[in-house]
């Protein structure tokens, strides 16, 4: 690795690079910080030396120094010759480098016998440059576990994220590290109109759903802050989704909690949906964990009325308080004055709504009149299926994304998404939330605005939903 650092009175930077067989790695950043770490993969080894010497000329024209054993006078390596062209048939997989260079290496200790190494592998929070076919290249990313590429095939899959892989995946960390980190590899490859992954899978629990408030006098309902989280049901093991997806939390985060099922929501504080769902979909049970608490609103599996269910919940935490879980506080309504005058002072601490709930009614499983979600504002599920280029400050990246309803009313939706959620939008297909005022005469969202992707969705289960009552 050489290093080179750029000092004034505006920057202080650094830049190292090195390269392994065909593939450059390079890191930048402010000095002090451990900067963005890039590997690509030039095809050949000669192509590889001959792209570092460019670049090193480049960066010591703009007044980079090297520092390091290399600056102190030891050997350095010398620049390659110019390489002849070679025929685009002749670039060489990663994979295959990665396969090549291992085999001239000393032979690395033995794996314990549950690990499964990867040919090569993307450094957590980094990213790889892959060759496609012909002249194309695709970018392979782990972020905390979750591997992506950017190619269709991985794009247009509509089973979860983490469950996806792709040819580009396989080749670079090998069958058997990506057979390893699913459990299975595809059969074949989804097709983009097929719904794989998105039906309820046998582990899906028997979750209680909310209407909407259609007006009705709540008084004496008991009343609770509509939490912008991710549902989770706790099983008395593990959690899992809506879906019956598991969500990898550390071992941490779940000591204290009871052998019985809990229903509630992972949350990371008002208006940080969108973490809340980052965190819960990551697979690697890290540390951003401790950016969350498990709110818990009910206890599916007590045989009893609302009332001597939440009773039953503090009582057992008050015995055995854990520090990153609570039982959400609910009141009773006073009726409709009440009601508004809660809700305005939630919405404006920055709130989604809030929650009603008949008073000694029992858990059911599905969409029940016994629980009621209030709010200001409406949101619905829709579909990704398409982008729009941006233009202006956007120019270059995601302007907005093309949507479809469960009923196939397509729109758009601009506004919402953050700079870095526009470089890397959501993948066509994906189900995501989109918050808005009211429905046109047409059925479409009035000024939508993007919330975020659904952390765990069945576009079957929500299009089944929507012919059978409406968007409720």
């Amino acid at each position: 690795m050489r290093r080179f650092e750029l000092r004034d009175d505006a920057s202080a930077k650094f830049w190292e690079v090195s390269h392994e067989g065909s593939v450059v790695t390079t890191r930048w950043g402010r000095l002090g910080s451990d900067g963005t770490r890039t590997l690509k993969d030039l095809g050949t080894p000669a192509k590889a030396a001959a792209e570092i010497a460019k670049q090193i000329r480049s960066k010591t024209a703009k007044g980079y120094v090297e520092v390091g054993d290399a600056a102190a006078g030891a050997p350095a390596p010398a620049p390659a010759p110019r390489p002849k062209p070679a025929p685009k048939a002749a670039v060489t997989a990663l994979a295959a480098t990665a396969t090549a260079t291992a085999a001239s290496a000393p032979a690395p200790e033995a794996a314990p016998s549950d690990t499964v190494a990867a040919l090569a592998d993307v450094p957590d929070g980094g990213q790889v440059i892959v060759p496609g076919s012909g002249s194309s290249t695709y970018v392979l990313r782990n972020a905390g576990g979750v591997y992506s590429c950017t190619c269709p095939a991985w794009r247009n899959q509509s089973v979860h994220i983490d469950r996806r892989t792709c040819k580009h995946l396989r080749r670079f960390r090998g069958e058997a590290a990506e057979e390893a980190r699913l459990g299975a590899l595809p059969v074949r490859a989804p097709s983009s109109g097929g719904r794989a992954g998105s039906s309820p899978g046998p582990d899906a629990p028997p979750l209680l759903l909310a209407h909407r408030w259609d007006q009705r006098d709540p008084t004496g309902w008991w009343m609770s802050e509509k939490l912008d989280g991710v549902r989770a049901y706790w099983d008395g093991q593990r959690f899992l989704s809506r879906l019956g997806n598991q969500y990898v939390a550390p071992a941490w985060f779940c000591e204290g909690l009871p052998d019985f099922p809990l229903d509630g929501e992972l949350f990371a504080g008002r208006g940080r949906f969108q973490h809340a769902v980052s965190v819960a979909r990551r697979i690697d049970a890290g540390q951003a964990w401790r950016s969350l608490a498990f709110v818990i609103f009910d206890a599916p599996a007590v045989d009893a009325g609302f009332e001597d269910r939440i009773a039953h919940l503090d009582a057992w935490f008050a015995q055995r308080p854990t520090p990153l879980a609570r039982v959400l506080e609910h009141r009773p309504c006073e009726g409709h004055d009440d009601l508004a005058s809660e809700l305005r002072r939630i919405e404006a601490l920055g709130g989604e709504g809030l929650m009603l709930r008949r008073p000694g009614s029992r858990y059911e499983a599905g969409r029940s009149e016994s629980l009621l979600k209030v709010k200001s504002f409406l949101d619905t599920e829709a579909r990704i299926v398409g982008y729009q280029a941006g233009t202006g400050r956007h120019k270059g990246r995601l302007g907005a994304l093309e949507l479809e309803l469960p009923d196939g009313t397509r729109f758009k939706v601009g506004t919402g998404m953050s700079d870095a959620e526009r470089e890397a939008p959501p993948a066509i297909g994906e189900v995501i939330t989109v918050r808005y005022q009211e429905l046109t005469d047409a059925g479409v969202p009035r000024f939508p605005t993007y919330v975020g992707p659904r952390a765990d969705a069945s576009w079957d289960a929500i299009v089944a939903a929507w012919a059978e009552k409406g968007d409720g």
